[in-house]
C-alpha cells in the first residue's frame, strides 16, 4: 500500500493534466474535424490567415477548396478554413464599457 502512496502524486497530475489540457484539446479537434466535413458549396467562409470568400468548389480527393474572394479564385486546405461567416454574424457582441 505505500508504494501506492508514492506514486499518488503523480497519478493526481496526470488527471490533472489529462483534464485541463489533453481532453479539451481533443474536443476541440474533433470539432474542427467535424466543421471541415460539413462545408458545402457556397458557403461563406473566413480562412485562419483571415481571408474572406465563398466556397465555390470541395475536392475530396485531396481535401482541398476552392474559395472565389474578392481578387478572384484560391485554392485552399479545407483545414484552413477557420468559421463559416454566418457562425461569425451569430456571434454576441462585444458589451460596451
Amino acid at each position: 500500500m505505500e508504494g501506492l502512496g508514492q506514486f499518488m502524486p503523480f497519478i493526481l497530475m496526470f488527471v490533472v493534466v489529462y483534464f485541463f489540457m489533453i481532453a479539451p484539446q481533443m474536443k476541440r479537434a474533433k470539432k474542427e474535424k467535424k466543421f471541415a466535413a460539413e462545408l458545402k458549396k457556397g458557403d461563406k467562409v473566413i480562412t485562419k490567415s483571415g481571408l474572406h470568400g465563398k466556397i465555390l468548389e470541395l475536392n475530396d480527393k485531396d481535401g482541398s477548396c476552392v474559395i472565389e474572394t474578392m481578387s478572384g479564385k484560391v485554392k485552399y486546405e479545407r483545414s484552413a478554413i477557420s468559421m463559416e461567416m454566418s457562425l461569425k454574424l451569430k456571434a454576441p457582441a462585444p458589451a460596451k464599457k
